[in-house]
């Protein structure tokens, strides 16, 4: 079962496959960030942005 690796929630494939870095990390979900915000806080985190 995949998890945002940022808050530990429970994550679909279909969104780690859209959301999840070259890596395979998903920064941000859901939970964890808003909706409309998701991309952007995810390269925040990762530094690339």
């Amino acid at each position: 079962m995949p998890t945002c690796d940022h808050c530990d929630a429970h994550i679909s494939e279909q969104f780690r496959a859209v959301f999840a870095d070259e890596r395979g990390e998903v920064l941000a979900c859901p939970n964890c960030s808003a909706n409309s915000g998701i991309a952007d806080e995810s390269r925040r985190r990762s530094g690339s942005g």
